[in-house]
């Protein structure tokens, strides 16, 4: 099988993404709505982008090679190491590219990174059950669903129910150093 070039590329996300971010945001509120709640001001920025100083997050943008443009963003949430070796991801499109596969293609770029170069061995993706478009993504990804978390996040005045999916290194896979021995 002959693996064909990515259109899009990852790219860490920064203070300097700012204005570009929160408009697109602004751009997808029906699109995120009622899923999730992205920084739309300056102000939300600055607080989310606080949550990546410690390294137990990242965030990127996923950009289309072609145009530069910003397709969607991804984070890698709440790492965790010694013997869960383990995160969450969140992940939104953006309403001017989305439909176009570029999510597929960032999420795939995403696991590849997460899995060879952090190293990771089990990466969890927490999904609202009617929201079809992302349950359809992470199927297409290979991820595997198992369960229901009622009640899992606050999200736009309520807490909400989450199905679990997950998806585990493939083998072979190269352990982070902080995974004991035994």
């Amino acid at each position: 099988m002959i693996k064909m070039p990515s259109r899009v590329e990852l790219c860490p996300l920064t203070l300097a993404d700012q204005d570009e971010f929160c408009a697109l945001v602004r751009a997808s509120a029906e699109l995120h709505r009622p899923w999730m709640q992205l920084p739309a001001s300056a102000a939300e920025f600055g607080d989310w982008m606080r949550r990546f100083d410690d390294g137990a997050n990242q965030g990127f943008l996923v950009r289309v090679r072609e145009t530069g443009a910003a397709a969607g963003m991804v984070n890698i949430n709440s790492i965790i190491r010694g013997r869960y070796q383990g995160a969450s991801l969140g992940y939104a499109a953006f309403a001017p590219s989305a439909g176009h596969g570029y999510m597929t293609e960032g999420l795939t770029a995403i696991l590849e990174y997460a899995f060879t170069d952090l190293r990771l061995h089990r990466l969890e993706a927490n999904i609202q059950p009617a929201n079809k478009a992302s349950l359809a993504l992470v199927r297409r990804l290979g991820f595997r669903y198992e369960g229901l978390s009622p009640e899992y996040l606050y999200i736009d005045g309520g807490w909400r129910d989450h199905e679990r999916w997950a998806v585990t290194a493939p083998t072979p896979w190269t352990p982070d150093p902080s995974l004991p021995p035994r």
